[in-house]
């Protein structure tokens, strides 16, 4: 997949790690996770990039990647915000994606197209798809916004599932499954183009203020320091190699950049607000 032409144009950021031992990147289940020609080309490019092995380990919920990243099992992955400021004095801010020039997605309330119905209030009683109990997007924002009325999911909402995916809550909803759901705007909007017939089946009700993309992080004590120095470099400069820029490409993504943790505040005011009144 990758031509010999490509290591031209890569930097070198990891000339004195060849002999050290397989990088084990982590994902979560997000959208890319079904695209097997994106996964392959990442791990192309993270490999050359650092001039070492990568493995990608994918689990099923958001929670089983960050207690493998917090336990020092993955030496990075690609995260929520949401677990990210849970775990924040034990995790390292590695990179931020860029969407549409900004480190910053919604999440968006969707309904199924044929609904006439015009505000959250008129959701009452629906059932609800979330996407995992570890998303922003896809639960964080949504009980944040009941909490902020003295509601709860399970007083609001007839019943509410989780489809651990954003993908999935999209086809709950389009399917009737669901009659509303909590999903990340970035991959709705990605899907969209990528799966016009699936999306086409539902509509966006409310979106959400902007929130931190989720991000590159890495455990805060790596055993190996090297690692976390040669990641944040790939990821940085992703774009100004051909593999890389193929991979943003697929994400539609623009690139990554190095951000301060701030960039997640308003997370963690959702967090706050759901402790306290949640």
């Amino acid at each position: 997949m990758v031509g010999a032409a490509t290591s031209l144009a890569l930097p070198k950021v990891a000339s004195a790690a060849r002999a050290e031992r397989t990088i084990r990147f982590g994902l979560t289940p997000v959208f890319l996770s079904n695209d097997l020609d994106v996964l392959d080309e990442l791990q192309s490019y993270l490999a050359e990039a650092v001039a070492r092995p990568v493995e990608l380990i994918t689990q099923r919920t958001y929670q089983e990647v960050t207690a493998l990243l917090v336990s020092g099992s993955l030496d990075a992955a690609w995260i929520c915000g949401y677990p990210y400021e849970a775990y924040k004095n034990e995790l390292a801010l590695v990179a931020t994606p860029l969407w549409r020039g900004k480190p910053l997605y919604q999440s968006y309330l969707i309904i199924g197209t044929g609904r006439s119905i015009h505000s959250f209030e008129d959701c009452r009683g629906d059932i609800h798809a979330f996407s995992d109990p570890n998303s922003n997007s896809g639960y964080l924002v949504t009980k944040a916004y009941l909490a902020e009325r003295r509601l709860s999911e399970d007083t609001f909402f007839r019943r509410t599932f989780y489809t651990y995916g954003h993908r999935n809550v999209i086809r709950a909803v389009a399917s009737g499954l669901a009659q509303s759901g909590s999903v990340d705007g970035y991959v709705w909007e990605v899907m969209r183009e990528l799966e016009p017939d699936l999306v086409a089946g539902t509509k966006v009700l409310i979106k959400s203020d902007w929130y931190g993309f989720p991000p590159i992080a890495a455990p805060a004590r790596p055993s190996d320091d090297a690692i976390q120095e040669v990641m944040k470099s790939a990821f940085l400069n992703m774009k100004e190699h051909p593999t890389g820029r193929s991979v943003l490409a697929r994400l539609r993504l623009d690139g990554f950049a190095d951000l301060p943790p701030a960039i997640f505040d308003s997370i963690a005011a959702n967090v706050d607000l759901v402790r306290r009144l949640g």
